[in-house]
C-alpha cells in the first residue's frame, strides 16, 4: 500500500496523524493512504509561495508562457500513465479519463496565450498632455479545492490561469482521488515552474476552513456541492477574499417533437450515464414535449439502456466504470428508493448491480425513472448517478419553465430541428450554460464556464478570460508629461472631466 504526502517545498512534513484511505472503485479495497494536512502544513506551503510568488510575477508572460508549452508537452507525453491513475482511483473508464485529462489542457492551451489576454487598456490623450492606461497585475496567492470527480480537468482549470497570469497556487484537491494532482505538479516542476508556485495540500474540511481563514490566501476558487459551495463562498468572503465557488446541477434535457429521437438517445447515452453520472454538466433529466414524444422517446431508451455496458475502469467496451466510494453508491441507491417511495416509475432499476468477479466494487447500474414530477425531492436534488429521469412536458413553454424553475442553474439543452425555438428557448431560459443540440454544452477554454442561482456563487466564471479577471486586478495609470518648464501655469493640471 502506498502513501501519498503533500507536494510542499522543503519536503514532507512530520507524519501526519490523521490519514484518508484511497479505494480502488473496481474491487472496494484500500489501494493507498493519502496525509490529511493540518495548519502547519498549509503555513509551510504559504511561506513557500510568498517567497516564490514577487519573482514570478516579475517574469514576464512570454516566458510564463513557455512553461505552459512544456507542461502541455510533458501531460501529452504522459497522457496514458495519468489515465490510469486517474481511473485507478476514480472508477471511470480510461476514454473518460483521458477526456478528463484533456478538458483541462484545454485550458493550458488557452494560458500559452497569456501575453495577448494580459495586454491593458489605452487612452491617448485623455485630457490635455494626459494618457491613461491600465495594467493587470497578479493577485498574490491563490488556492483551489477541487472534488472529486474531475481530479485532472478541474485543478487545471484553476491553477493554470492562476500561474499563467503571475499568482502562486496552492491546490487541494480531494482526498478521494488525489495522486493525479500530485502528479500534475510534478509535471509542472518538470516544465520549469519555479519551486513554491505550485504546490499541494491534502486534507478534509479542517485543511478547506485553514485555506479559508488564511490570510496570505487572496482568492479561493471551489467546485463541489451548492451547500458546501455557499458555505466556502461565504466564510471566504467573511475573511476578505475574493472567491468564485461552484455548486451543484440538475441540467435538462428538452426534447421538441421535431427533435432526431435516435440522435437524441445516443446523446442522452453519454450525457446522462457517462462516467456513471458523476459530473455536474450530466443530464440526469430528460423532458419530452407532448406525449407523443415522451412515449415515442420512453421506448426507444429502454432497450438503449439495458443495452449499455457497465464494467471495470480498464474495460475498453465498457460504456461507464463504478462510482467513486461505498458512500456513494449507497447514497445513489438512496435516491433510487426516494424516487420510487415518491411515486415516480420505476422503469429501469439499477440497484443491486454486481460485475463478476468484482462483488466489492462500487457498481451502480443504469436507472431510468418515468412520470417524475416538481415536487419529488429526488427530481430537486442532485443525485449524481447514472439516474435518468423523464419529467413530461404538455407544450413549449412549460418546458421552458422546468429548468428556469428549478433550484440549480447550470447547464440545459434543447433538441430540435427548429431554429426559431431553439433561438427562443436559448435567450429565454433561466440557466448559465445552454446547448442547442449539443447534451453536455461545457464551454470550450478560451469562453467561461459557469452556471446560475444554486450552482455558482460568486459574480466571476471559471476559465477564459473571465478566469483572467478573477486571477487579476486591475491597476490605471494617469500620467501627464508637461511640455513647459518648471512653473507654466498654462500646463497646470486639470483633470478631462472638468476641463
Amino acid at each position: 500500500m502506498r502513501d501519498i504526502d503533500h507536494l510542499i517545498v522543503g519536503g514532507a512534513a512530520g507524519a501526519s496523524a490523521r490519514t484518508g484511505d484511497v479505494f480502488d472503485p473496481n474491487t472496494g479495497a484500500v489501494q493507498a493512504r493519502v496525509a490529511l494536512g493540518t495548519q502547519a502544513d498549509l503555513d509551510r506551503a504559504v511561506a513557500a509561495a510568498q517567497k516564490a510568488q514577487p519573482g514570478w510575477a516579475a517574469t514576464n508572460p512570454q516566458r510564463r508562457a513557455r512553461v505552459m508549452f512544456n507542461f502541455k508537452a510533458l501531460v501529452e507525453k504522459n497522457m496514458e500513465a495519468l489515465a490510469h491513475l486517474l481511473s485507478s482511483e476514480h472508477g471511470k473508464v480510461i476514454a473518460d479519463a483521458k477526456g478528463d485529462i484533456q478538458r483541462g489542457l484545454e485550458v493550458i492551451e488557452f494560458c500559452c496565450g497569456i501575453p495577448h489576454v494580459l495586454k491593458g487598456e489605452y487612452t491617448q490623450g485623455a485630457g490635455p498632455g494626459i494618457d491613461v492606461y491600465s495594467m493587470r497585475q497578479p493577485l498574490g496567492i491563490g488556492a483551489g479545492i477541487t472534488p472529486f470527480n474531475f481530479p485532472g480537468m478541474i485543478p487545471l482549470w484553476m491553477s493554470g490561469v492562476a500561474i499563467a497570469t503571475g499568482n502562486a497556487f496552492i491546490l487541494k484537491p480531494s482526498e478521494r482521488d488525489p495522486s493525479v494532482p500530485v502528479r500534475l505538479g510534478e509535471l509542472f516542476l518538470e516544465a520549469g515552474l519555479p519551486e513554491g508556485i505550485l504546490q499541494v495540500v491534502h486534507g478534509d474540511k479542517e485543511m478547506v476552513d485553514a485555506i479559508l481563514d488564511h490570510p496570505a490566501i487572496s482568492a479561493v476558487s471551489f467546485v463541489g456541492s451548492s451547500d458546501i459551495a455557499h458555505y466556502v463562498y461565504s466564510r471566504g468572503v467573511a475573511a476578505g477574499k475574493r472567491v468564485q465557488a461552484m455548486g451543484g446541477a440538475k441540467n435538462h434535457g428538452i426534447v421538441m417533437p421535431d427533435a432526431d429521437l435516435d440522435q437524441v438517445v445516443a446523446d442522452l447515452s453519454g450525457a446522462a450515464f457517462g462516467s456513471a453520472g458523476e459530473r455536474c454538466m450530466a443530464l440526469p433529466v430528460v423532458v419530452p414535449v407532448g406525449e407523443k414524444t415522451a412515449i415515442a422517446l420512453r421506448e426507444k431508451l429502454i432497450p438503449a439502456i439495458e443495452n449499455l455496458r457497465v464494467g471495470v475502469s480498464t474495460d475498453s467496451d465498457a460504456h461507464y466504470g463504478p462510482v467513486v466510494t461505498a458512500i456513494h453508491k449507497k447514497r445513489i441507491e438512496d435516491w433510487i428508493q426516494t424516487g420510487v417511495d415518491e411515486g415516480a416509475e420505476l422503469v429501469v432499476d439499477g440497484r443491486g448491480f454486481e460485475l463478476q468477479g468484482h462483488k466489492g466494487g462500487f457498481f451502480v447500474g443504469p436507472t431510468l425513472f418515468d412520470h417524475v414530477t416538481t415536487s419529488m425531492s429526488a427530481y430537486k436534488e442532485e443525485i449524481f448517478g447514472p439516474v435518468l429521469q423523464i419529467v413530461r412536458a404538455q407544450d413549449f413553454e412549460h418546458a421552458v419553465r422546468l429548468p428556469s424553475e428549478h433550484q440549480y442553474g447550470n447547464g440545459v439543452a434543447i433538441f430540435t430541428r427548429n431554429g426559431h425555438a431553439a433561438r427562443e428557448f436559448a435567450a429565454r431560459v433561466n440557466v448559465g450554460m445552454v446547448g442547442i443540440n449539443v447534451p453536455i454544452p461545457v464551454p470550450v477554454a478560451y469562453h467561461t464556464f459557469g452556471g446560475w442561482k444554486r450552482s455558482a456563487f460568486g459574480d466571476t466564471n471559471q476559465h477564459g478570460m473571465e478566469g483572467v479577471k478573477f486571477w487579476t486586478k486591475v491597476k490605471t495609470v494617469t500620467q501627464r508629461w508637461p511640455d513647459g518648464g518648471v512653473g507654466d501655469t498654462a500646463n497646470a493640471f486639470v483633470i478631462p472631466t472638468m476641463g
